[in-house]
């Protein structure tokens, strides 16, 4: 029995589909470079395609980005001001009264572990669409 052409999906159907055939990779995985393994990796990009573009994710902004770490980490805005060099300028940057400069994003982003794109990208307000 020939198999359908795995092709970009369009519908709901279309993604129930594709989730229902690569299912039964999961319990018996293809050997790498067979037919079976191609099929395969096809079906899992037109999946995350697909998921990609019916739910994308949102990428926090700076502040939503630091409060995040600060939750993760068991951080306190103490702790951001003796990183920041003072409580106050913590505060300022928490609600939104002040922006990051390079300096602070380097240090959120090689002390906290916060990814520097998300520190340094324009703000929203700033008249740039995110991404």
């Amino acid at each position: 029995m020939a198999r359908k052409v795995v092709r970009p999906l369009h519908s709901k159907s279309d993604y129930e589909d594709a989730l229902s055939e690569i299912e039964q990779y999961f319990d018996s995985e293809p050997r790498p470079g067979t037919p079976e393994a191609d099929r395969f990796d096809l079906l899992a990009m037109v999946i995350e395609d697909y998921e990609r573009r019916r739910w994308p994710i949102e990428v926090p902004d700076a502040t939503e980005a630091i409060r995040h770490a600060m939750a993760m980490q068991g951080r306190t805005q103490s702790d951001l001001g003796r990183l920041l060099g003072s409580r106050q300028r913590a505060s300022e940057i928490l609600s939104g009264k002040r922006g990051l400069t390079m300096r602070m994003a380097w240090k959120l982003h090689r002390e906290w572990g916060i990814p520097a794109e998300i520190l340094i990208r324009p703000a929203a307000s700033e008249g740039v669409a995110a991404e």
